[in-house]
């Protein structure tokens, strides 16, 4: 089960050469929806990929479901709309917890009981995103047990995209908005052959995980704490995926980035750069060598380091020089 998480693909490229170095005997499936209203302009993707690719077109067949289903569209807008205020509700709690440990960390008038407090006030911050992840379960399960996606239309797209899948020797997902991406991934139920590679990046990477955390440290306004914002597909069980890490979290703050690893402590924080190459040839594997993570004490750590001969960094993570701009 050949996982690869690749950085942001709009300046440095490597999906092309990583593609290629899988030796290929088949097309490739390409899951862009994330793009949403860009989906059909693939023509640069594809073009990596010699010919061989079939886009699956999921943002596209999720607005013919909406056309042709009336009452699916009409559920949609209420998962939506329920989802929101769910978020909402989480983002008030959230920041009131993570301000929380704040203010405890820096008030040291008795130590004794400090370590204890901010360890208490860490929790609390667990707690709010447990609170979270039961609430958007209860609304996944109300929806699985509504009629409005077993439609005519969603289940002739479910074949469609299924038989497509079954012909291609891989996956590759790109990035874009996450959100569009896990809605059409779920309602097709797009099952990734464990036998076939996946490449992923960006909001594709964040897919493949058990869970997908929102963040960035330098917006100037909305919830200042990373949030979680759903669950993944769980190829990658235990990973939090980071896209555009240097420019979206501030990793030079140690008491930031050590909350950040504290919540999400039972999963690996990949850092995914621009250039970064991480290969895990099985979900039990653990990070390669030279994966970059965030340790619970706040700082960056690189895993292992590549072993002398590795063939062609078969089982390495690697990181090209840092470069500025965003994902495609």
């Amino acid at each position: 089960m050949t996982t690869i998480l690749l950085g942001p693909q709009r300046f440095t490229v490597t999906v092309a050469a990583v593609v290629r170095s899988l030796g290929l005997d088949g097309p490739v499936a390409m899951i862009n929806s994330g793009w949403e209203e860009r989906e059909d302009d693939d023509g640069e993707l594809s073009g990596h990929f010699a010919g061989a690719a079939r886009n699956l077109r999921l943002h596209h067949r999720l607005l013919d479901a909406i056309e042709k289903d009336p009452q699916f569209a009409a559920d949609a807008r209420t998962f939506r709309n329920r989802h929101d205020e769910l978020r909402a509700f989480y983002g008030i709690r959230l920041q009131a917890a993570v301000d929380a440990v704040d203010a405890v960390r820096h008030r040291t008038s008795i130590e004794r009981v400090g370590p204890a407090a901010e360890q208490a006030a860490v929790e609390a911050v667990r707690d709010v995103d447990a609170w979270y992840t039961y609430e958007l379960e209860q609304l996944y399960a109300d929806v699985a047990a509504s009629s409005g996606d077993q439609s005519g239309p969603i289940g002739w797209h479910r074949g469609e995209v299924g038989a497509m899948l079954d012909e291609c020797a891989a996956v590759v997902i790109a990035g874009g908005n996450v959100r569009t991406l896990l809605r059409t991934l779920r309602l097709f139920r797009v099952t990734l052959p464990a036998d076939r590679p996946v490449v992923a990046w960006s909001a594709g990477a964040m897919a493949l995980t058990g869970r997908v955390v929102l963040f960035n440290d330098f917006a100037s306004q909305g919830i200042a704490a990373p949030e979680l914002h759903d669950t993944g597909l769980g190829r990658l069980p235990n990973v939090v995926a980071l896209p555009h890490a240097r420019r979206r979290l501030r990793l030079d703050d140690r008491e930031r980035m050590s909350l950040l690893a504290r919540r999400f402590r039972d999963d690996d924080l990949l850092l995914l750069d621009d250039g970064t190459v991480v290969r895990i040839p099985d979900e039990d594997a653990g990070l390669p060598a030279g994966a970059r993570t965030i340790g619970t004490d706040g700082a960056v750590t690189t895993s292992g380091t590549v072993p002398v001969g590795a063939a062609s960094g078969a089982t390495a993570a690697s990181t090209a020089p840092d470069r500025t701009g965003s994902d495609a």
